[in-house]
């Protein structure tokens, strides 16, 4: 989460005006992530996430993400519940942004990541993936080959700045992934964002998932590997097998993984570095002024990916094949 669009008292309780949630008691900022403003609401009735969407989520997406929480949350799978207005809408404006309110989740964020939250996390995730597959609405991942070719294209110029070679180790990643990247596995609505910040626990009980504005129809198995990259490297950029083991056995046992799927890992976890190395990247070189964010280094991505590319099968990450 992050703050990049400011709003006045005035303008607040404009906009809390058309919601029946009480009155605002406490309002500020919450400086995190990357993408949107977000202030922590707090009323006479209850908390919330106040959210103003910035340039990279697409307005035209936003029904999408929202309805999606809508759908989870009736499914019983623990994520923020939009919050309609008078009219019925749960998209608004305000300081001339679309914006929304949503539930509060209790819980906090794991910070030294142990075995037995990989196993709540490979739950929740494969949870998530049996309850979307009743969700009607599609949406394409914008940040698959197609993205990943636009991102290196527009970082191209710049990118050895961070690395030397970095852009010429892009783009022959890119050729080996438009050749590789698989075609035929099952697909589903995946969250594609599921890093340790949008996982809350309460001890080590999984109490939430938040931020889906990454979501889309692609992979299922892709999420996991998204979640391989996440979860599984230690600050040292050692590969920890007892996490990814715990993390797809407790998947496994709620939504089993074909035999494709797993073999397809090794594939799966280099596209998923190279999305976030290549986000990162352009983040690091088009980094906002006065944004209350911290810029994330794309070189820790750029450690995941080549140690995947060591990897052949789904053996080398301490899994079964």
């Amino acid at each position: 989460m992050a703050v990049y669009t400011e709003v006045s008292g005035e303008e607040l309780d404009e906009f809390i005006a058309d919601y029946d949630i009480g009155r605002v008691v406490s309002f500020k900022g919450i400086a995190e992530g990357v993408e949107n403003s977000n202030y922590l609401l707090q009323t006479d009735r209850a908390n919330y996430i106040l959210t103003l969407y910035e340039k990279r989520v697409s307005r035209v997406d936003l029904p999408f993400f929202l309805a999606l929480m809508d759908h989870l949350a009736a499914k019983g799978i623990a994520c923020p519940t939009p919050v309609h207005a008078r009219d019925g809408a749960a998209l608004r404006e305000l300081c001339g942004r679309p914006a929304a309110i949503v539930s509060f989740l209790r819980g906090v964020c794991a910070r030294r990541i142990i075995p037995a939250q990989c196993a709540e996390l490979g739950r929740a995730l494969a949870e998530m993936h049996l309850a979307g597959a009743a969700f009607a609405l599609m949406r394409d991942n914008d940040l698959s080959l197609a993205g990943w070719h636009r991102l290196a294209a527009a970082t191209e110029s710049r990118a050895d700045e961070i690395e030397p070679g970095l852009a010429d180790e892009i783009a022959t990643e890119l050729g080996v992934l438009a050749q590789a990247w698989p075609s035929t596995l099952p697909k589903g609505v995946i969250h594609a964002d599921l890093f340790p910040d949008n996982v809350f626990f309460l001890g080590e009980r999984l109490s939430g998932i938040i931020d889906f504005y990454f979501a889309c129809t692609d992979f299922l198995a892709y999420d996991l590997a998204v979640c391989l990259n996440a979860w599984c490297f230690e600050p040292d950029t050692s590969f920890n097998t007892t996490k990814a083991r715990h993390m797809y056995a407790a998947y496994s046992a709620v939504r089993a993984l074909s035999t494709a799927e797993r073999a397809a890992t090794p594939i799966l976890a280099r596209g998923a570095a190279l999305r976030f190395l290549l986000t990162r990247l352009y983040d690091w070189l088009n980094h906002p002024e006065g944004a209350l964010v911290s810029r994330k280094d794309p070189r820790e991505y750029l450690a995941r990916l080549r140690f995947h590319r060591r990897c052949s099968s789904a053996a080398a990450y301490g899994l079964d094949g």
